[in-house]
């Protein structure tokens, strides 16, 4: 049984936010690392920058750089 709540307590650990300075160069509006710009564009989409994501991530606030186009909850996928 110990074994096991040691491993919660490690997945907690590891699942916890990210520090400060990982935060402040990411859009809080998506769990994944959408970063603060100007404008942000999907980086498979065409789009002009200055700022890419790649990959995608899911929007959790506002999709205030409109990556989320079909509104299904995921930006750029």
């Amino acid at each position: 049984m110990r074994a096991v709540l040691l491993t919660a307590a490690v997945l907690a650990a590891l699942l916890a936010a990210p520090t400060a300075a990982a935060q402040d160069n990411c859009d809080p509006n998506y769990s994944g690392c959408v970063p603060i710009a100007s404008d942000v564009d999907c980086q498979n989409g065409g789009g002009d920058g200055p700022a890419y994501l790649s990959g995608s991530a899911q929007v959790i606030g506002v999709d205030i750089y409109k990556l989320d186009r079909d509104k299904n909850g995921i930006a750029c996928d």
